[in-house]
Order: C-alpha cells, then structure tokens, then sequence
C-alpha cells in the first residue's frame, strides 16, 4: 500500500482568496453592504461555507439566514475558477510526489460541489485518489472522522498517511486520527496555528523530504 499525502485544498494547494473575496463582495453590494478587505476574508476561510458567511454577515450586521448561504454558494460554485490559481510550487510538488510513489487526496471543508468544480477548472480531476468536502462526510474537519473518511475512500492505510494543510483545523484532525500533520507555511494560517503539527514546511518544494522522513 502506497504512503498517501492527504492535502487541504483553500490555503494549501490553491490561493483560492480571490474569488473567494470577490464573491463575499458581490453578497454585501446585493445587501447594500461595503465589501472586505483581502485579510479580512482570509481570516473567515478554513470551517467551511456556512461559517465563512455567518462570519462575513455578522461583520456586516446582517442578519444570517439559509437564502443568503445559498445564493453565496451557487454564487461561488459557478465562479470558483475565475481568479483562484496553485500555489507557485504545488505542481511540481503534486508531480514529486506522484514520481516517488505517494498517493494523493483532498480533504477539505469546502463543499463538495465547488471542490469538484475548481478541481476541474484547474486540470486536477482524477489527480487524487479520494477528494473528502466539507459535506462528503457526517463530520467534517477537525473533527479526525473528516480525515479518516477520506483516508478510507483513498484506499489508504493511516499508518501510512500524513495531513498536509494551514489551518489549526488540519492540524487538530491529524492529531484526532492520530497522524502526522505538516503545516503549510505558505498558507493563510498564521504561524500560532501550527501548534501541534509535526513541522512547518516554508515551501511546497520542502514537502517531499518532510514527508519522507515522517512516514520513513
């Protein structure tokens, strides 16, 4: 059984923020609310689509509600692509990885759906053995069941695996399932949220040989 690397996807293998950002905006002008700054966003990503908008209407003092969690998300799904690009480095990353026998999964809190569409709109359907969203699964992260689901549909052992991500939430799944977390220093998290992680990668070019020495 191959060792798996199992990515969080917003932050981590994709500079997502853009879109992100500019749908938030286009949800305050339909309510006649300023829009946010690029820190501002960055800070509600990383517990899924319903808390990004419940954090972005509470700091708009607009009331939250399931219509306007909807016509975010159908908003986003159609225009996940538009702007979010890899992170400079990922592909060759992704591609060492491949060469050196390592499978590949996602697991993230984004839906399910944008997942698949952005995953597409960047040329990387079918490049992973599970892609875990953040609706896939009864939990989602940090809950270690979100992890270890995606694991499972990966086909991979957790004895063998380690969460690559730049979220407390990865970090605190990995440790539920009781395996190894690097964080991406390249990410959104600040550096507090890398507590508990096996260690920081600076680069996506320092992922190889950090994960080749967690799962030697």
């Amino acid at each position: 059984m191959p060792r798996l690397a199992v990515f969080d996807l917003d932050g981590t293998l994709v500079d997502s923020a853009p879109d992100i950002h500019a749908a938030l905006d286009r949800l305050m002008a339909g309510q006649g609310r300023p829009g946010f700054t690029r820190p501002e966003v960055t800070a509600m990503i990383g517990d899924g689509v319903r808390v990004l908008v419940e954090r972005a209407a509470a700091a708009r003092g607009i009331p939250f509600s399931e219509p306007l969690l909807a016509g975010f998300t159908a908003d986003y799904t159609a225009r996940a692509a538009e702007a979010t690009a890899l992170f400079p480095g990922i592909a060759a990353a992704l591609d060492g990885l491949a060469a050196d026998g390592w499978a590949l999964a996602v697991c993230t809190n984004k839906p399910a759906a944008a997942t698949a569409a952005l995953l597409g709109a960047l040329g990387l359907a079918g490049r992973f053995a599970a892609v875990g969203g953040g609706d896939s699964f009864p939990v989602r992260k940090p809950d270690p069941g979100h992890l270890l689901g995606t694991i499972a549909e990966a086909g991979g052992d957790p004895a063998r695996a380690a969460m690559i991500g730049d979220h407390r939430n990865d970090v605190a799944a990995a440790r539920g399932a009781g395996l190894p977390c690097l964080f991406a220093g390249w990410g959104y998290g600040s550096l507090a949220m890398a507590e508990g992680a096996a260690a920081t990668a600076a680069t996506p070019a320092a992922l190889l040989p950090l994960l080749r020495d967690l799962l030697a």
